[in-house]
């Protein structure tokens, strides 16, 4: 029985492979790998080499809409601060939260 090919498209800089991917824009490429035993993917030498993956890396997985998204934690981390940097100092996000849930929580209670 034939493994099904998953298409994996991993943001990244510009680079040279000489697997030769399919370009899609200035910072992604992409590769055809294979899924194999246990779900298991591997991801090729020349992507991990321009990507900076090393054996042992450890890597956050998630479904974005009908996509895979692999990618490192640090740069999940970095996303969210570049996303909440425009919060201006002194406001706690958690604290409105907070007092948020409280008061749909006394509506419930009300209603």
């Amino acid at each position: 029985m034939a493994q099904p090919v998953w298409h994996i498209l991993l943001g990244m800089p510009r680079y040279d492979l000489s697997a030769t991917p399919l370009a899609m824009s200035d910072n992604t490429a992409s590769v055809d790998v294979s899924l194999g035993r246990q779900g298991r993917l591997v991801i090729p030498a020349s992507l991990r080499r321009s990507l900076g993956l090393e054996e042992g890396d450890r890597l956050v997985a998630r479904q974005d809409a009908n996509r895979l998204v692999i990618e490192k934690p640090e740069q999940i981390k970095q996303r969210l601060k570049e996303r909440f940097s425009q919060v201006p100092a002194g406001r706690r996000l958690v604290d409105e939260l907070i007092y948020e849930r409280r008061q749909e929580s006394r509506q419930e209670g009300e209603g």
